[in-house]
């Protein structure tokens, strides 16, 4: 099965489709297009213009990202889900959850001025809390085995610490298990292999481009 992911070179949620395809040690492309203007063609194969997309087999397109993460982990041996299905149906709220708190981060840069701004960055801080709260002390978020919502959170928790260097957004320990969850996943090759190169300086680019008041200040 031929598989080829579409995204722009910072998105997180791709990323979060590339750690789960190294994980599942699955053969795969990935094809990057420009954030600010994407080619006519990604708009036939994009329903709703957003990336990522799959291409399966050069001809089914998939598309949201915890779909994608769902059928790479249904057509490769083993599983990164749950099988308790409670535990399934709140790891899927989480990972949504986790959507939001990506959200703020583009929001945060966003804003045009240090008012709206640093309101958003304290949403955030009480987003990332109510995670750190249901977070247990084991090494991933269901216990010892990486699942999919690890990688999930992982294109979240690699940017929060970008985004710290610049704004000092938050204590890392005033959040220890998310701090610990965060250095856990940074330590799977999987992970480690998800970032592209110069990583640091597209992101911050990206955030450059959107000319908010974090923009002037980077």
């Amino acid at each position: 099965m031929k598989l080829e992911l579409v995204s722009f070179n910072v998105c997180p949620f791709v990323q979060r489709s590339v750690i789960t395809l190294n994980h599942k040690i699955c053969d795969y492309d990935i094809t990057f297009i420009g954030l600010s203007n994407p080619l006519d063609w990604f708009h036939e194969i994009s329903p709703l213009g957003k990336i990522p997309v799959l291409k399966v087999d050069d001809k089914e397109m998939l598309f949201e990202s915890a779909v994608i993460n769902e059928f790479i982990d249904d057509i490769t041996p083993g599983t990164l889900k749950p099988s308790d299905p409670l535990t399934l149906a709140k790891n899927r709220a989480w990972i949504e959850y986790g959507g939001t708190c990506l959200a703020d981060l583009y929001m945060i840069a966003n804003h045009n001025n240090e008012h709206d701004m640093n309101n958003q960055m304290a949403e955030c801080v009480e987003r990332l809390q109510r995670v750190e709260d249901i977070l247990s002390d084991s090494t991933f978020f269901n216990g010892e085995e990486i699942s999919l919502i690890d990688a999930a959170y992982a294109p979240l928790l690699i940017r929060l610490d970008i985004m710290n260097e610049k704004l000092n957004l938050l204590d890392w320990n005033k959040l220890p298990k998310l701090k610990k969850w965060k250095e856990n996943l940074l330590d799977l090759e999987s992970v480690q292999k998800s970032i592209i190169d110069f990583f640091e300086l597209h992101y911050t680019n990206k955030i450059k481009g959107q000319n908010g008041y974090l923009a002037n200040i980077l």
